[in-house]
């Protein structure tokens, strides 16, 4: 991470804390896992790339725990190793995502994928953490959501469904147990440079590549959220606009984004403006 994150966060209760990272081989789960190392945290870092896992770890002085991080045996394995290896987790990141596109039409072992690795892996994490978590008094839940969660992916249906489950479970977490101390966190970035964002084709060339961030301006701002004890974590400041259209005035923005999907239709370079 850069200087300028440890400058922010020094001194915000990071350090010493347990914390888990999934998905975390690559892209916005290695920048987690190395931002929160290098505030003092004590990493685990989960990837189904066992060689990818390793070598963050090594890289940040933490522990790999790779395998699946989805299904109900997979999690409850690296729930299990992660505390015999820390102790007990404090701040458990919900990272890994299957990005899944197509339509209505994509498939049923599409749309179960999508459902199992995007939704249903927070679900099955919670019910792991939060008996211990209730019980401690606290406890911290962060879900990479995506902006699909708050607004939409075009072309990719089974994407943008399970991101929108994704937001509504972590709404859920945060309305049901903040008063009994668990803290929430949905991380909701547009275009990031990784590999998800090369393999989007033509919608993410028109909906994310040009304000497309890199993975670390993710991390930095998804710690200073984290500090600042927002629910909401919005590494592109554009989205709060798109979201609040989206609920004010949702003919107005659906117009929009149909236009958006025209232009992926004609296959043309020119974005139109967001309505």
């Amino acid at each position: 991470m850069s200087g300028l994150a440890g400058q922010s966060l020094a001194g915000q209760g990071v350090a010493g804390q347990g914390v888990v990272v999934t998905g975390a081989g690559h892209g916005i789960g290695a920048a987690l896992a190395e931002a929160f190392a290098a505030q003092g945290a004590r990493v685990v870092v989960n990837d189904l790339d066992a060689d990818s896992a390793r070598a963050v770890a090594e890289r940040i002085g933490g522990f790999a725990a790779p395998g699946d991080a989805a299904g109900a045996e997979g999690v409850a394995e690296l729930i299990a190793a992660a505390r015999k290896h820390l102790g007990a987790i404090d701040v458990y990141c919900a990272n890994a995502g299957a990005a899944v596109g197509g339509g209505a039409d994509a498939g049923p072992k599409a749309w179960a994928t999508a459902w199992d690795v995007n939704v249903m892996s927070h679900v099955r994490a919670a019910e792991q953490l939060l008996p211990d978590w209730l019980e401690r008094g606290e406890g911290r839940f962060v879900a990479t959501v995506s902006a699909a969660g708050l607004l939409t992916m075009l072309d990719a249906a089974p994407y943008a469904v399970t991101k929108h489950g994704a937001l509504a479970f972590a709404e859920w977490l945060s309305a049901t147990y903040r008063h009994r101390g668990l803290r929430v966190h949905a991380l909701c970035p547009q275009g990031v440079r990784t590999r998800m964002l090369d393999a989007t084709g033509r919608a993410g060339e028109v909906l994310l590549a040009p304000t497309a961030i890199e993975p670390a301006a993710v991390a930095e701002t998804t710690l200073r959220s984290i500090a600042a004890g927002e629910f909401l974590i919005l590494p592109h400041s554009e989205t709060a606009g798109f979201y609040a259209a989206r609920a004010t005035a949702p003919d107005h923005w659906l117009d929009g984004m149909n236009r958006l999907q025209q232009t992926i239709d004609q296959g043309t370079a020119k974005t139109p403006e967001k309505g």
